[in-house]
This record gives structure tokens, C-alpha cells and sequence, in this order.
């Protein structure tokens, strides 16, 4: 299926930049489960409404981006690959093409609950299998998660390494079929004890399991949960300042084709501003593809 426009994420910035691509005459999609803002029971500071709900917002947000003529899926992104000429971007249902891509995802709120995990960050412990899994050939590595962006980064291993272990931490497996038939059918080593910590002296050594066993391991690579903004910035060689996406006054990303907005930009969290840079985003858009054509 063949986009112009794709949105990874269902928020503000994302519903925004649609209404200017999709009036634009781009056809657009926007993917994504939910946006953090529903959780916000009254949002009293988004000049001219009325205090409404998160979840009232964003509602009104999905019809207005409908009615342009934006297709919306309820569908988690688990990988962002770039072509020759466009962008393939695979969720748990689909697999989509693009001629541009608009992360607008938010910022990954998700603590990955094990001991001296922070400790042995470039020391045994990675968070993109295609940007540092060069470094383990034919090595003993694991991926922690247990959703199809944990599989995916499986997928990056395979041809560096045999001795690969899915740790699911205690977690039961999110998955869709594929992602089911590619263990199988790889038969990839599936571990479902709750991890205690990750251990070692200089570099990363074993995993240390609550029931108080041990396995020893050179590598691990973390896709915890799903998949944030900042890790399809890694995967894409986007630049990454204080753990948000760099983006000039356009929004644009160092990578062309490849924009971002919103609270994975870094800033002022406000649903105001993430509109702001949605607004700008989608305009850029539209230029950035008509100088394509």
C-alpha cells in the first residue's frame, strides 16, 4: 500500500500536519495505538476551545483528519526502513511504502525495569541492532521485549549471529503471525523469566534472573515495549540531541524525506506546541514532495 505521507503516532502534531498534506492532495496515513494526551481528563490551556478532555480532543482531531480524506489505523509502527526512493514502514498488521515519513510519537515513557541496565549502555547493552550488531559476530546475544519490534530487531541479528535468545522478561508475547511463524521457523530461543539485573566488570557478562539462575551473554539488545521516536531516529541515522530528534526550523530531520514533530523533538510539552510544529511539518511536506515530482 502506497502513501505520500505517512504519520507514525495519533497525537496532536501527527492529526495536525494531516489536515495540511491531506488538503494538500497528498494521499496520507496516519498510524498509531494511542496518544498520551487521552489521559488527560480536562485540558484547560489549548487557546480557543473549551476545557475538554484528552480523549474529546483527540477524537475531534481523528474526524477532521478523516473528513480531509486521511486513512487512520489503529496499528503499532514496529520498524522504519529507508529505500532508494521511499520508506517502508511495517506495523503489527501491515506493511506500508512512502514517499515521505512524519515521526510524531511522543517521547518513550517506558522505564525498562531491570538492575544496571543504565550501567552497561555501550558496554554490552544496545538499542539498535542495525546500527551496533556488527560488533557481536557469531557472539551470544539476546533481544529484550516482547512485541513485533522486539522480533524485528531478531530480524537485524540473524545474519551477524545464530546464537540469538528473545528474553521476554516475565512479559507474554505480543505478536502478531508472522512475527510467530519467524520464531518458529528460526527456532529462536524464547526465555520468559523475569530478568533481576545484568551483570559483569568492565563489560556486560550475564543476566541474572529473579528465580536467582544465571546466562551468560555478550550482547543485548533492548526493544522494550513499543518502539519509540527515538528508536526509529537510531535506526535511520537521524540526529538525536539530548534524547529528542534534531530538527530545523521546518521541521525537517537530517535524513530528507523524513520530518518530526511534537514532544520527540524536545521543548515545551504543550499540545499547543505540538500542533504549532504539526502545522509547519505538513507544509514542508507539501513542498518537500512537489520539489520531488
Amino acid at each position: 500500500m502506497n502513501f505520500d505521507v505517512i504519520v507514525i503516532g495519533k497525537g496532536p502534531a501527527g492529526l495536525s500536519a494531516s489536515l495540511y498534506t491531506t488538503r494538500g492532495n497528498l494521499k496520507t496515513l496516519i498510524l498509531g495505538k494511542q496518544s498520551a494526551l487521552i489521559k488527560g481528563k480536562v485540558i484547560e490551556n489549548y487557546c480557543c476551545t473549551d476545557a475538554k478532555s484528552g480523549e474529546e480532543l483527540i477524537e475531534t482531531g481523528i474526524k477532521q483528519a478523516k473528513g480531509f480524506g486521511a486513512q487512520v489505523e489503529n496499528e503499532e509502527v514496529a520498524d522504519v526502513k529507508q529505500n532508494e526512493e521511499n520508506f517502508t514502514v511495517y506495523t503489527d498488521k501491515n506493511v506500508y511504502q512512502g514517499r515521505s515519513v512524519l515521526i510524531a510519537t511522543g517521547k518513550n515513557r517506558i522505564k525498562v525495569p531491570i538492575g544496571n541496565i543504565d550501567n552497561f549502555e555501550g558496554k554490552g547493552v544496545h538499542y539498535c541492532a542495525a546500527c551496533d550488531g556488527f560488533f557481536y559476530t557469531d557472539a551470544k546475544v539476546g533481544v529484550l521485549g516482547y512485541k513485533d519490534y522486539a522480533i524485528h530487531e531478531l530480524m537485524e541479528l540473524e545474519s551477524i549471529t545464530s546464537k540469538l535468545t528473545l528474553y521476554t522478561n516475565g512479559n507474554e508475547l505480543e505478536i502478531n503471525e508472522d512475527s510467530r511463524k519467524y520464531l518458529r521457523d528460526k527456532e529462536i530461543t524464547i526465555n520468559i523469566e523475569p530478568i533481576q539485573s545484568v551483570e559483569g566488570q568492565e563489560f556486560l557478562e550475564k543476566v541474572i534472573f529473579k528465580n536467582e539462575t544465571e546466562e551468560a551473554i555478550e550482547g543485548l539488545f533492548i526493544a522494550y515495549g513499543s518502539a519509540s521516536s527515538i528508536d526509529f531516529a537510531r535506526k535511520l541515522g537521524i540526529t538525536i540531541e539530548n534524547n529528542s530528534i534534531k530538527v530545523d526550523e521546518q521541521q525537517r530531520t537530517n535524513v530528507p524525506g523524513i520530518f518530526a514533530a511534537g514532544d520527540c523533538t524536545g521543548g515545551f510539552a504543550q499540545m499547543s506546541t505540538a500542533v504549532g510544529q504539526g502545522a509547519i511539518a505538513g507544509q514542508q511536506i507539501k513542498s518537500y514532495l512537489q520539489s520531488k515530482s
